[in-house]
């Protein structure tokens, strides 16, 4: 077996034969990292097919009425990529990425 396939055997190995809908998995990886999830503030996901954009916007108005900071995540973007995430109601602009390393892939 040559190299990329021991790879894709040993990804195939580690992943159930069947559907596991139970959030067992997860909740067993969220306790050996700690607890992560705990530390995050309240959070609403909206989904759907149609009008996701102005129920965010009606919400996001709403809790920035009632003096709540609110931190938003959209996808996809209309224009720019930056467009996607709000701290605050402050668009992130370009000026808060990390710069990505060179790595040569020899």
């Amino acid at each position: 077996m040559g190299g990329s396939d021991a790879y894709l055997e040993r990804f195939l190995a580690l992943h159930p034969k069947e559907i596991d809908l139970s959030l067992g998995r997860i909740e067993e990886l969220l306790s050996e990292l700690g607890g992560p999830h705990r530390a995050m503030p309240p959070a609403i996901q909206i989904a759907g097919t149609n009008g996701k954009g102005s129920t965010t916007a009606f919400l996001r108005a709403m809790l920035e009425a009632s003096g709540r900071r609110v931190h938003v995540y959209t996808s996809p973007h209309l224009v720019r990529f930056h467009e996607r995430i709000r701290l605050a109601g402050t668009y992130v602009d370009g000026t808060v990425w990390p710069r990505p390393s060179r790595r040569s892939s020899g």
